[in-house]
This record gives C-alpha cells, sequence and structure tokens, in this order.
C-alpha cells in the first residue's frame, strides 16, 4: 500500500475551492480512501463566524469528516504558530488511519506552514506587552518606522496596516533572530513528500463578478444580525477575528459609522484586493499547478 497523500487545493476566495474538495473526497472514498478535509482558512476557525467566511454547513459535507473549522472562540487568538502544530497532527492522525488528507483553504500563510518546512521564531509574552502598549501611545506609523529601520526587508513584506503582524516582526528583532517576514521562504522544501497543489483559477472579470455577488448575499443571508451575536460573545476583544473582512464593516454598520452600503461597498473592495493577494501569493509555490473552475475531480486523479 502506497503512502497516504496530503492534498492542498488553494486560491483565491470565491473559486470553489470547499466544493472541489468535497468531488476530490468522494472521487478517492470511491476508489477504497477513507479522506478526510483540514481546513487552512484563518477565519473559519471562528466558531459563530459562518455567514462571511462561506462556511460549509456541516449538512452539506456529506458525511466527509472535516478538522480545524469552529474550534476557536472569536475573542481568543489563532495565530498561524498555533494552527501550524495543530494542521498537522490532524493530517498525520488521517494518515495514521490509512486515508489521504485534502487541506482547503486561501489563507497563504497558514497554508504554507503546512506544507513546506516553515519554522517560527520564539514567543515572548512580556515583549509582546510592552509593544501593544506603546502601539496605544505612539501608534502604528511609528512602529512600522522602527521596523523599517530595523529590517527593511521584513517591513516591505508586511501589511502596513496589520498592526498584529507588525508587532510579532518587532518582537523576534528584539530576541536576536531573524524575522520570517511572513512570506513564503526563499526555496521551499515540501513537509510531506507526498503532496500534491492543486490551484483553482477564475478568469478576473468573472471572479470580480462572483465576489461582489457574493458579499450581497452576506448581507442579505444576516451577517448583520450574526455579527452582533459575535460582538456579545466577545468579538470586538479578539486579536484576529474582529478585523476579518466584512465583520470590521459589519461591526462599524452597527455602530453607525458605516451604512448598509458603504459597509457592503468596502467589504467588496477589501474583498477583490484580498483575491489579488492570495493569487500573488500562491504562483510562488513551484510544485503548484493551476486548474480553471470548475475543476473535475476525476480528471485531477488521472493527471
Amino acid at each position: 500500500m502506497s503512502e497516504p497523500r496530503l492534498w492542498a487545493i488553494v486560491g483565491a476566495t470565491g473559486t470553489g475551492k470547499s466544493d472541489l474538495a468535497l468531488d476530490l473526497a468522494d472521487a478517492l472514498r470511491a476508489r477504497g480512501n477513507p479522506v478526510e478535509i483540514v481546513n487552512a482558512d484563518a477565519m473559519q476557525l471562528y466558531r459563530g463566524m459562518d455567514i462571511g467566511t462561506a462556511k460549509l454547513p456541516v449538512a452539506e459535507r456529506r458525511g466527509i469528516p472535516h478538522h480545524l473549522f469552529d474550534v476557536r472562540e472569536v475573542h481568543e487568538e489563532a495565530a498561524v504558530a498555533w494552527y501550524q502544530p495543530e494542521a498537522r497532527a490532524a493530517i498525520k492522525a488521517i494518515h495514521e488511519r490509512g486515508g489521504d488528507a485534502i487541506l482547503v483553504g486561501g489563507s497563504g500563510l497558514y497554508v504554507s506552514s503546512v506544507v513546506y518546512e516553515f519554522h517560527f521564531p520564539p514567543r515572548d509574552p512580556e515583549i509582546r506587552r510592552r509593544l501593544e502598549q506603546e502601539l496605544e501611545s505612539v501608534g502604528l506609523p511609528d512602529l512600522l518606522a522602527r521596523l523599517r529601520a530595523q529590517d527593511p526587508e521584513a517591513a516591505a513584506k508586511v501589511d502596513p496596516r496589520n498592526s498584529r503582524r507588525v508587532i510579532r516582526a518587532l518582537e523576534v528583532l528584539e530576541q536576536g533572530s531573524s524575522t520570517h517576514g511572513a512570506a513564503l521562504p526563499e526555496r521551499p522544501v515540501l513537509w510531506h513528500p507526498r503532496t500534491r497543489l492543486i490551484g483553482l483559477h477564475v478568469d478576473r472579470a468573472d471572479l470580480v463578478a462572483r465576489l461582489d455577488a457574493r458579499v450581497e448575499r452576506m448581507w442579505e443571508s444576516g451577517l448583520i444580525d450574526e455579527v452582533a451575536e459575535l460582538r456579545q460573545q466577545g468579538l470586538e476583544r479578539g486579536a484576529t477575528a474582529p478585523r476579518a473582512i466584512g465583520y470590521a464593516q459589519a461591526l462599524g454598520q452597527l455602530d453607525g459609522t458605516l451604512s448598509a452600503a458603504e459597509a457592503i461597498a468596502q467589504t467588496q473592495a477589501l474583498t477583490r484586493r484580498y483575491a489579488r493577494r492570495q493569487v500573488s501569493w500562491f504562483k510562488r509555490y513551484p510544485e503548484l499547478r493551476w486548474w480553471d473552475a470548475p475543476a473535475d475531480a476525476h480528471t485531477l486523479l488521472q493527471a
């Protein structure tokens, strides 16, 4: 019997990754392979964040085991350094049961942390707390300027609006380590030797229309009510969840700082920008093969 595989289905948001993962799982199970699915979408880790993340309902998962969905509360942090060992442990357990694992999601750093040999510098809570206090007192521009002075390469790779990433890079530098820069290593090495990387592609114009329509459906499906409920559960105390695209705008609508039309338009613009970043990230995967969506699972198995 051959060694189990790790499949990774990646690509921009809205390209149909979850549907393809289910189809691939069905095709593999038809061959006698008890395949299971592992989440690689940072926001689908959070319990209750369903509408805004397009999370597949349990009833639509075709009886296929899914892992690392709904495993964090919205006020908890779900950093990639926490996620990596959890995802790898889930994959190893699937392999030990004799099945293939399908990693599916569009969070580039999370996917990379699992698929490639990806090591994280140590953490120091005291340094982190001090930097967070400095963020409150001097603001993000000052911290970003410090990072640019100390490590221009890392600063160029970090989203300048993401205070958590800026603080993390400074925390690592203060410990005397080089930053991983929240980027793919120069020469990525696969973590699991039998890994197959599948990228889903949708023409840009079609994808934009698809994403804009999906955002409108999120509001029609009750995103505002979902966010109001999550606020009661401590959403705004979280380091990650309240910044999620759509959720931040819904909070603005609830607070009255954005109208519904403004919240929707802002979410659409940010989603389009995020999709571009996802494609750019995954283009750097040397082993990845792109397929036009919707891809046929049986064709993938024969390729």
